[in-house]
């Protein structure tokens, strides 16, 4: 790609009445240069069985290649179409829950092989017609895939030839593995591997739900490879992968483990969707966007995000410009809506687009135009922007997997709520950190390392974090870390396993915490004994450990008769390096406080901003300088720094030096490049 992509998903089998060619002359007057299509078209598409009809994608195409728009064309499987459920009902998935029954999408189960045989004629009968298109950039495989919870006998002996071949047809080492001697639930025939969903062993569940993410991984290669035997070189093939749902997208995804799923494509996709209004905050967008950036370790693709989406989420005046360029200052190349106009019918009728139901401009409509006006303005000096960042949050799908099944045992915290308060307190920081994987990251390069929750561990990954704090880095743990094999089965030596040298601590017991406050002791740096000064509410949340310090020195400790003896936070000199331990579920700014004393000397200060609402992020644009993003999430002006040297400002053209005070409106940003 030599330009940014700006644009949103079309659906012209949606629209009340003829009007494609307007569409694509407002979709210019936006600036908008993209358009995803198809995804959602299967019934459309082959209306019965072996019956094609390309008419809507078809008219699509040649309007947009006339209108100079590009096109990514997704593969419509995500949706099936009601003939092919009447005719193989067992293409829906059983869970859980029990039977599937047709109406929603993603209801199928993706291993189903009379599913697969339609899915892979539909991609087949598509690519063939459309695949000598000039309009067409790329294609986007399926849609937010994930394993849709497929819990049906067929997919149940699949995980028995799994189980085999990672136990080596040795059902004694499944049931060491798994502790199965609990309960009488040996296994001593793999004919007696009982169906998963009674199970109350966290060992066998959490297996399923990794062999259940490969699936996921195993489909979206199988797709690829369909794909690649029609695209030409010089086309992409992307993925919009989604994130946990809190209402919003919120923390790792626990169907879909990304950083091996971005195998089945060239380019990372995401979609991404978040509180607006005065909750708009660019958490979400910086999260999503530093996991999807380290997937390739390159540029990614926005596939979605809201221009209207919800009522509550209607964006304030110069929302819209602040968002599309908050993705840019992640990593992102491209910014795509969901959708460009509003629904008329059906589920998503008030899940609002660019244009509303009346399709007119609005002012939804009119801000964007100024950021297509502005991506192709000064797109050049921000396109294809790389991040180096020296900070990494690591994240497991294991840890999320296993923490969930136990929160019924006394788990009392959610992975994602500690994974999220932690990566949030770096961003209100200005420290910009990468989220990297606990089984496949490279960990040169980094100077420090936050671990929240890591739960599941394996031995190699806590032997590669403790060496990477002997060689001179910063490790930072927290609560829970550790604390089991990548079965799940307990560490059964000093907690936590391996890391406990790393931190100079140990425990072996933890309760909930009950209101009970943190507390300074006479070595609290100056800086975290004022954010516990000034919290009003310190009170420890659910959960804490009971640990002793051994070579560590303790930072914070508790306020209690009984459990003052405990050391809430310590820190600890290891070989070359350091590590931290954060014992408890702390109070938010005293765990910022914590981390920014943790990252002092380590991580260079941002000289820009002390913080939220000023958010800054940078990155080395194709001329090789500097790009510097200082956005203010607020409805009240900031004022911000300049960096030291030599700047200009890329939306107004005025220059700036290091030290100039920068004000910034409501809702605004800049956009610095170095001299």
């Amino acid at each position: 790609m030599n330009e940014l992509l700006y644009g949103a998903a079309y659906y012209d089998e949606y629209m009340p009445y003829e009007r494609l060619e307007k569409d694509v002359e407002m979709l210019n007057k936006a600036g908008m240069n993209v358009v995803r299509i198809a995804e959602s078209t299967w019934s459309t598409m082959e209306p019965s069985d072996g019956v094609f009809d390309f008419h809507h994608i078809d008219r699509v195409l040649d309007a947009m290649y006339k209108g100079g728009i590009h096109v990514i064309v997704g593969t419509p499987t995500y949706a099936v179409p009601a003939w092919m459920v009447h005719k193989y009902p067992d293409i829906l998935a059983e869970t859980r829950r029990g039977a599937g029954v047709y109406g929603a999408r993603q209801i199928m189960d993706i291993t189903n092989k009379h599913y697969r045989f339609h899915a892979e004629r539909a991609i087949r009968k598509m690519m063939e017609h459309i695949k000598d298109h000039p309009a067409i950039i790329g294609y986007q495989l399926d849609n937010e895939t994930k394993h849709y919870d497929t819990c049906g006998p067929e997919v149940q002996a699949r995980f028995v030839e799994y189980l085999k071949e990672k136990f080596h047809n040795d059902t004694e080492e499944m049931n060491k593995a798994f502790g199965f001697n609990y309960w009488s639930n040996a296994i001593h025939d793999w004919a007696d591997v009982p169906d998963v969903r009674g199970t109350i062993n966290g060992s066998f569940w959490g297996e399923y739900e990794k062999f259940r993410r490969m699936l996921v991984t195993e489909f979206l290669c199988w797709q690829r490879d369909l794909v690649n035997e029609y695209k030409k070189d010089d086309q992409f093939i992307t993925h919009n992968f989604d994130f946990a749902w809190k209402g919003y997208s919120y923390g790792v995804q626990p169907d879909v483990n990304h950083f091996t799923a971005a195998d089945a494509v060239t380019i990372a996709g995401c979609d991404i969707y978040h509180p607006s209004q005065d909750h708009l905050t660019g958490l979400e967008i910086a999260f999503s966007g530093a996991l999807n950036y380290g997937l390739k370790k390159n540029n990614y693709l926005l596939l979605e995000t809201e221009a209207q989406g919800f009522a509550n989420w209607t964006p304030y005046d110069g929302q819209l410009r602040l968002l599309a360029f908050s993705h840019l200052g992640s990593g992102a190349d491209m910014v795509e809506y969901w959708h460009y106009h509003s629904i008329h019918n059906a589920c998503e009728t008030y899940w609002k687009g660019v244009l509303s139901h009346d399709f007119s401009e609005n002012h939804v409509y009119k801000e964007a135009s100024t950021v297509g006006a502005d991506f192709k303005r000064i797109g050049s000096h921000l396109l294809h922007l790389k991040k180096e960042n020296r900070v990494a949050v690591m994240v497991n799908n294991e840890s999320l997997t296993a923490m969930e099944f136990f929160l019924h045992a006394g788990g009392y915290v959610r992975y994602n709520d500690v994974v999220m308060e932690t990566y949030r307190a770096l961003y209100e920081m200005n420290i910009e950190a990468d989220v990297i994987s606990a089984e496949t990251a490279d960990l040169s390069g980094y100077k420090a390392i936050v671990v929240p929750a890591m739960y599941c561990a394996s031995e190699t990954t806590l032997k590669n974090l403790k060496e990477f704090a002997a060689e001179g880095g910063t490790l930072i743990g927290t609560f829970k870390t550790g604390f089991t094999n990548e079965n799940v089965k307990v560490y059964s030596d000093t907690q936590p396993h391996i890391l406990h040298d790393v931190f100079g601590i140990r425990y072996n017991q933890f309760s909930l915490a009950e209101g009970m406050k943190i507390r300074t002791v006479s070595v609290t740096p100056e800086a975290v004994a004022a954010a516990v000064e000034r919290t009003a509410d310190n009170a420890v949340r659910d959960f804490f450990e009971c640990v002793e310090t051994c070579t560590a020195e303790t930072v914070l400790s508790y306020e209690h008769d009984n459990w003052g003896q405990y050391a809430a936070v310590t820190k600890n000199t290891y070989e070359k390096g350091s590590g931290w331990y954060i014992g408890c579920t702390l109070p938010f700014e005293i765990r910022k406080a914590v981390l920014k004393e943790a990252l002092t000397g380590i991580i260079e200060a941002c000289e820009v901003s002390e913080g939220f609402p000023v958010i800054v992020k940078k990155g080395v644009n194709t001329a090789g300088k500097t790009v510097v993003y200082v956005y203010n999430y607020s409805g009240k002006t900031q004022t911000a720094t300049v960096p030291s040297g030599s700047w200009n400002e890329l939306l107004s053209g005025t220059a700036y030096t290091g030290g100039d005070t920068i004000t910034l409106e409501k809702w605004g940003f800049v956009i610095l490049e170095e001299n």
